[in-house]
């Protein structure tokens, strides 16, 4: 796993984490926001309007309502990236990742209209009556680039494991453990029986299953929030000082934080941006292909509110826990995943600043003085006794109050590391560090008004969020599979879904949340390029559009 983890950081490296993608991304939404004018916030009071029905037709073809559609669309978002993935990204970048966040979500709200505007113009209707469509029919039909829409396609898969399920379950197995104390096999084995259950029924019933879970979780998930937010209140203001302050600086050390350059806050803030709205990235298109309307741009004006919703709406405001809380700069006791843990040659301390910026230029893979630790750790009682000899780094942060145990207890002896990993997988390391992902959201919920009991509206939450998530890509999935092989490709693609589903849960975290990185990354590329190229028949679309409907 250790090196399966090291090949998916260093693939990372020149996909998700190098500069150019977040740029070329956000560079994409500017492009679009002033080509066509502001739409984001020109259309927003009209889409609204779309979306409850005020201007249907009769006699349009399609398989939902635009609400339904919008629904599913935001159960494929709103799920691990609002409540773990903006942990993350504060854990990275510090308080201006949220800042890139918010940059991520306004210019991606015209990168949404647009992809989904282009797409429904080029659906299909499939033999069985259904609608089928996404980038990939806009890229065949609209381009003439069959082999970039087979790409699209292909990456659309690899992505529907990566964005959709490996993260979702394994994030509701890891929250339901803490909370509930329940084992994650039990998790895995009820939720794939339930996932199957959901997706046998294609659309319709995904659609109605998402219409239901995401605005009733949505309410009760900002019920607790807020329940947090209202005692911190003191410290809201000065957590939108630091996000706003440190957007061009970075985040210096504070507490068990490293710090965050400039460069490290914008990449991750805009890459966990794309994870929680994936604005761009071409997965919200398959949804609205499905709605019942003949104007492509009465559905790309509905998906505007995605990222609004997603983003600026729920991930702000999961943002604000972490940050008024504290929880983000504080230590816990926890176990220690594998994937997270440095072992580091040396005496290092958290209180001198020389020793935090050599550890953060390490653990960012820059040049540092700092090496990975190889050699023995005398171990007794599972205290380690040669301290001076190594410092071992967790989540980012100084690893304190650290015990080695196995199965039976705290061990004695002799441990190897080689090049700062534990060579016996088999070994248990817990101590305090600082958290990330979910157990940081979770962390953050209990310092509120319900107290303890607010990691219980995580929990439930992201069960449901995340679970509803899965079921949206699944039905991506499939939507790409049925391009790429036909109808009857699909029900093999949800049988391996399913069994994926299971397995992640069992999984290691940071290696699944490496994963999502570089399946986004292969997914977003072919799809900006697509839009790019699109850009006149965009804007004939749009134009032709007000001309029809001028009093509207």
């Amino acid at each position: 796993m250790d090196s399966v983890n090291d090949f998916l950081i260093f693939l990372d490296g020149y996909l998700g984490s190098a500069i150019w993608f977040p740029t070329l991304l956000l560079l994409t939404g500017v492009f679009f926001t002033l080509y066509l004018g502001f739409p984001q916030i020109r259309y927003f009071k009209h889409a609204i309007g779309i979306t409850t029905g005020k201007f249907d037709k009769a006699g349009a073809k399609g398989d939902t309502t635009h609400f339904q559609a919008l629904s599913t669309a935001l159960s494929g978002t709103v799920g691990t990236g609002n409540i773990g993935g903006v942990a993350l990204a504060l854990h990275l970048g510090g308080p201006a990742a949220l800042f890139w966040m918010w940059m991520t979500a306004f210019f991606g709200m015209t990168s949404k209209f647009v992809e989904v505007t282009l797409s429904h113009k080029y659906r299909n209707q499939t033999p069985d009556g259904t609608m089928a469509g996404g980038p990939m029919y806009y890229m065949e039909k609209g381009l003439n680039m069959k082999w970039l829409a087979v790409i699209f396609a292909i990456a659309t898969v690899l992505s529907s494991f990566g964005t959709g399920n490996l993260p979702q379950i394994n994030s509701i197995a890891a929250g339901l453990e803490s909370t509930f104390s329940i084992e994650p096999i039990i998790t895995a084995s009820v939720l794939s029986v339930l996932l199957a259950l959901v997706i046998i029924g294609g659309i319709t019933r995904i659609a109605k299953v998402a219409a239901a879970i995401v605005p009733t979780m949505s309410f009760i998930y900002l019920i607790g929030a807020f329940a947090v937010i209202i005692p911190n209140l003191g410290n809201i203001l000065p957590s939108f000082a630091a996000i706003f302050s440190d957007a061009f600086t970075g985040s210096a050390a504070t507490g068990g934080f490293l710090g965050a350059t400039f460069a490290y806050a914008f990449d991750r803030g805009v890459n966990r941006g794309l994870y929680s709205n994936e604005a761009g990235q071409g997965s919200a298109p398959i949804a609205h292909a499905a709605a019942r309307t003949d104007e492509p741009a009465d559905e790309g004006m509905v998906s505007i509110l995605e990222p609004f919703i997603d983003t600026i709406v729920i991930c702000t405001i999961t943002g604000l826990v972490i940050l008024s809380s504290g929880v983000w700069m504080e230590k816990f006791g926890n176990e220690f995943q594998r994937a997270d843990m440095n072992f580091v040659s040396g005496t290092y301390t958290e209180s001198e600043s020389a020793d935090t910026e050599q550890l953060f230029l390490y653990l960012n893979g820059d040049d540092s003085v700092v090496n990975g630790y190889s050699g023995n750790i005398i171990v007794q009682n599972g205290l380690a006794q040669n301290n001076n000899d190594f410092t071992l780094i967790h989540a980012r942060s100084f690893a304190e109050n650290v015990m080695f145990s196995n199965g039976q207890g705290p061990i004695s002896g002799s441990i190897n590391v080689s090049d700062g990993a534990l060579d016996d997988a088999s070994i248990f390391v817990t101590g305090d560090s600082l958290l990330h992902s979910v157990p940081l959201t979770t962390q953050a919920f209990t310092r509120g008004l319900f107290g303890d009991y607010g990691q219980y509206i995580v929990s439930i939450g992201l069960m449901l969020f995340a679970f509803s998530t899965a079921i949206a890509w699944s039905y991506y999935g499939d939507r790409a599979m049925t391009y790429l092989f036909g109808p009857k490709s699909v029900f093999p693609y949800r049988v391996v879904y399913v069994l994926g589903f299971f397995y992640a849960a069992l999984a290691d975290t940071t290696i699944v949340w490496n994963i999502s990185l570089i399946t986004i990354v292969l997914m977003t590329v072919p799809n900006l390029v697509g839009i790019l190229l699109m850009h006149k028949e965009m804007k004939k679309i749009v134009v032709d559009y007000w001309d029809r409907n001028r009093d509207t």
